[in-house]
C-alpha cells in the first residue's frame, strides 16, 4: 500500500513539475475569490428563498409570530408529526413554538435527550445563526441549548429565523464561528446518490427541510 501511494504521489509531482520537499507555490491572483457584496435586503431574501426551493426545500415568509400557529398546524398535519424536539433558545421560546406544538398534540422530546430518542422524532426545530443567499445555505452553531442532532436526526428539519441572520458569504461567518464548539452548514435536505446516480432524499439526514423567515424578531 505504501509503495502504491508513493508511486501515485510521484506521478502527481511529475505532472506538476515539482520535487519532494519543494515549497508549494503561491496561488495566482486569478484563483482568489474576494468577499461577496450583499445586495438590497428584499433581493437577498428572494435569492435565499429561491435557492432553498431549488434544493427541494420548502420556504415561507411570516409577518409576525402569530402566523406561526397556523403554519405549524399545516406542517404537523402534512408531515404526520407526533413527536418533536426544539432548540432551547430564547427566540423560539419567546415566539411560543414549544407551547404551540404541545397545543397541537405533539409530544415534545428534550433536545438534550438520548440520540435514539431524538431520531424517533418526526420534527426537529431550530433557528439559524447565518443565512447565505447565494447558495441557500443555513449556518447552525451548536452548544448546550442548540444540540446539532436536532437538525440532523429527525425526519423533518424546520428552521425558523429572521432576516437579521442574513450574511453576504462565508467570509463574514468564520469570525463569528471561531468560538463555537461545532457548526453545521445545511444546504437542502439530505441527498444521496448511488453508483447509477439515482438521487434519494433523507438517507443520511432529514428528508425534508422547511425554512420560515419571520419578518419581525
Amino acid at each position: 500500500m505504501t509503495a502504491a501511494r508513493e508511486e501515485i504521489l510521484k506521478s502527481v509531482r511529475d505532472a506538476l513539475g515539482r520535487r519532494p520537499g519543494a515549497p508549494v507555490p503561491p496561488l495566482p491572483a486569478t484563483a482568489r475569490v474576494g468577499p461577496r457584496t450583499a445586495g438590497a435586503l428584499d433581493a437577498e431574501i428572494e435569492l435565499l428563498l429561491s435557492e432553498i426551493r431549488k434544493l427541494s426545500g420548502v420556504t415561507r415568509q411570516l409577518a409576525n409570530p402569530e402566523d406561526l400557529r397556523p403554519a405549524l398546524a399545516e406542517l404537523v398535519a402534512a408531515e404526520a408529526v407526533k413527536r418533536a424536539t426544539v432548540w432551547s433558545t430564547p427566540d423560539l421560546a419567546a415566539w411560543g413554538v414549544p407551547a404551540m406544538l404541545t397545543a397541537l398534540g405533539v409530544a415534545l422530546v428534550s433536545p438534550q435527550a438520548d440520540k435514539h430518542a431524538i431520531a424517533e422524532c418526526e420534527l426537529g426545530v431550530t433557528g439559524a445563526d447565518g443565512l447565505f443567499p447565494e447558495t441557500g445555505t443555513l449556518l447552525l452553531h451548536s452548544d448546550a441549548e442548540r444540540p446539532r442532532v436536532v437538525s440532523l436526526l429527525p425526519r423533518v428539519h424546520l428552521a425558523i429565523t429572521t432576516p437579521g441572520r442574513l450574511m453576504a458569504d462565508l467570509h463574514s461567518a468564520f469570525a463569528a464561528a471561531k468560538d463555537a464548539s461545532y457548526s453545521v452548514l445545511v444546504t437542502g435536505p439530505s441527498r444521496t446518490a448511488d453508483i447509477e446516480l439515482t438521487l434519494t432524499l433523507g438517507v443520511h439526514g432529514p428528508k425534508a427541510l422547511y425554512v420560515w423567515l419571520l419578518a419581525t424578531p
